[in-house]
């Protein structure tokens, strides 16, 4: 006989909820191109754009948190401000596979800002 929603069990209300799914993380070989992407775009962002520092977050940066939709999450530093829409422009454009997002870390959301501070890769 079924269940109702009030007589499930924590484990059995697991299942329902995203947040408590076991996920295995991006799959070994497109993570593998998403770290190479991402360091070409570091590449850009440093000898275009004079980036000196540039840290990967988000769920590249944790593996577990990857979805389907998953981007390439970048903070970079010592961008001129009137230079970020170029810069990810350029970023943009050399990535074919991989949505990238590009945020300066010196004007972003508290919560972003102390995601790039505990979870950044440097790259």
């Amino acid at each position: 006989m079924a269940k109702t929603a009030l007589e499930l069990t924590t484990e059995e209300w697991k299942q329902y909820h995203p947040a408590h799914r076991k996920n295995p993380g991006w799959p070994p070989a497109k993570r593998q191109r998403a770290w190479a992407q991402a360091r070409q775009a570091a590449q850009i962002l440093r000898e275009q754009f004079g980036a000196t520092r540039v840290v990967v977050f988000g769920s590249l940066a944790h593996n577990l948190w990857y979805t389907e939709r998953s981007d390439i999450d970048l903070a970079a530093w010592g961008i001129a401000p009137q230079n970020y829409f170029k810069a990810f422009n350029a970023i943009a454009r050399a990535s074919s596979e991989f949505e990238l997002n590009l945020v300066d870390p010196d004007d972003c959301f508290p919560s972003v800002r102390e995601s790039i501070q505990q979870q950044g890769v440097e790259i």
